[in-house]
């Protein structure tokens, strides 16, 4: 049963996946630390770059089946226009009450 994104525990991750989800770059952003890190598949990347290119321009979409870790840590079905749909693992970092880092990779 997926847990619906309004339910999900933690304000900040429950506003970076309604923000990924509407494909909001302004909500996004407004959601992250400046200065925010990221990693996919264990290799740091460009916290812009690459969620231009596997979220916005590829119409990045996240259905969550289940959270943990007080609601840092999500498993998902993730899909976009580049890629299609991959089960993927997501860990945040939560700093001020926005997300300061945050880690996806396959699940």
């Amino acid at each position: 049963m997926p847990v619906p994104v309004d339910q999900l525990s933690d304000p900040a991750v429950r506003a970076f996946v309604t923000a990924l989800n509407a494909n909001d770059r302004a909500a996004f952003q407004a959601v992250l630390t400046p200065g925010a890190t990221m990693s996919d598949d264990g290799s740091d990347r460009d916290v812009a770059d690459w969620t231009e290119r596997e979220v916005f321009s590829s119409n990045g979409h996240m259905d969550i089946d289940k959270e943990s870790d007080g609601g840092l840590s999500l498993i998902a079905d993730y899909r976009n226009d580049t890629w299609g749909a991959m089960r993927t693992a997501w860990r945040f970092e939560v700093q001020d009450g926005k997300v300061s880092r945050f880690e996806t990779g396959q699940a």
